[in-house]
């Protein structure tokens, strides 16, 4: 049987709820409840962990860390090469800095 809109009538047993979705059963309402309140824990969990800056930070580094400590014991030889290339960068940077400082300083 439908009613004048085309849709099914309501049946003797009813939806249970005014909108017809959800459970009937108290228990299945329980269940529902319990389930919603594990799934909100979990996102104030969640979301407490982005917001903790400072902790985020200290796991970045760690994982920074690790992966460096990881790649040394692969290829020592490479990363030796890349951080004398590094120091090199930088030594070359301070002095070029310092010759450009003392060229303007004279004119």
């Amino acid at each position: 049987m439908s009613d004048a809109t085309g849709r099914p009538a309501d049946d003797a047993k009813g939806s249970g709820t005014p909108d017809g979705s959800g459970p009937t059963d108290v228990d299945a309402l329980k269940a529902e409840i319990d389930q919603t309140r594990q799934q909100l824990g979990r996102t104030v969990d969640e979301l407490s962990a982005r917001l903790d800056v400072p902790a985020r930070t200290k796991e970045r580094a760690a994982r920074v860390k690790d992966t460096a400590v990881e790649t040394y014991r692969e290829s020592p030889p490479i990363v030796i090469g890349g951080a004398i290339a590094l120091v090199g960068l930088v030594v070359g940077l301070v002095v070029w800095r310092k010759k450009r400082a003392t060229r303007r300083r004279k004119r």
